[in-house]
């Protein structure tokens, strides 16, 4: 199993798959010649997309915090495609609310934490641990790499802004886990990294105000403007490409450092 610049032949499980940054992952490698496993919520558009991806494509629906769900798709992974070589976690949720909120005297709830924990930390966790049995068997390269891991994290566990308190634990507790996970399982051949990024375009963001748009792309250094998918996508090939990047935490925001 080489790592390289082509992703052909390669099986690939993508978490969040039916919409954002996991949509273009998919997407892209199918495209290149990979075969994908979309997980995403049976409410999602999921079906429909692995549908229009063709044969080399097919979901899962998946609520990545119940262990039976991701067990599930990763039988089916095995079923239809024999291996798994890459994980691309995508899934995720968000939450905007300040801790305490003055005006109307109320905290924010434990649910808005507890939900974003869940989801994004113990979700990541959940499917990386039930996808290294099938990872480990495949044959290792020359390097003895047998898979790759990626999480996604965010700008938000290093500079988390006003009303993220609960996001930004999430996204630091995806970060927190990325060296040791690498190190729980280098001597086994599986690579673990996380992308980190800034504000990007995708539906989350597609709500915004153009005025809080134009305020956040203003005060990104270069470009000014949010990330484009694709561009998370070059790095998330980057990543397989380069078997030294291990452990790594990559930050992918236009050099933006928030003071909020």
């Amino acid at each position: 199993m080489a790592f390289n610049r082509s992703l052909k032949g390669l099986v690939a499980v993508v978490t969040g798959g039916a919409s954002g940054l996991g949509r273009a992952t998919a997407e892209k490698f199918v495209q290149k010649g990979a075969n994908v496993l979309i997980c995403d919520l049976p409410t999602s558009s999921g079906a429909a997309i692995a549908k229009s991806l063709g044969q080399n494509c097919i979901f899962s629906p998946t609520d990545v915090t119940k262990e039976a769900d991701v067990k599930n798709a990763f039988e089916s992974v095995k079923s239809n495609f024999k291996k798994l070589d890459v994980v691309v976690n995508c899934a995720g949720v968000s939450v905007a609310f300040k801790i305490y909120n003055f005006f109307e005297n109320r905290p924010q709830t434990a649910e808005d934490i507890e939900k974003v924990i869940k989801v994004n930390t113990a979700g990541t966790f959940n499917v990386n641990r039930l996808a290294v049995e099938l990872i480990s068997k495949n044959e290792p390269n020359s390097d003895g790499q047998r898979g790759v891991i990626i999480n996604t994290s965010g700008t938000s566990a290093f500079e988390g802004i006003i009303g993220q308190t609960a996001f930004s634990a999430s996204c630091g507790g995806i970060a927190s886990m990325t060296l040791p996970m690498a190190r729980d399982l280098a001597p086994y051949g599986i690579r673990c990294c996380t992308i980190a990024p800034g504000f990007m375009e995708t539906e989350l963001n597609s709500t915004l105000p153009e005025s809080v748009v134009g305020f956040i792309a203003d005060r990104t250094p270069f470009p000014k403007r949010f990330g484009k998918p694709e561009e998370y996508v070059h790095l998330v090939e980057t990543i397989l490409a380069i078997p030294m990047l291990n452990g790594e935490i990559i930050r992918l925001d236009g050099g933006t450092r928030f003071h909020l």
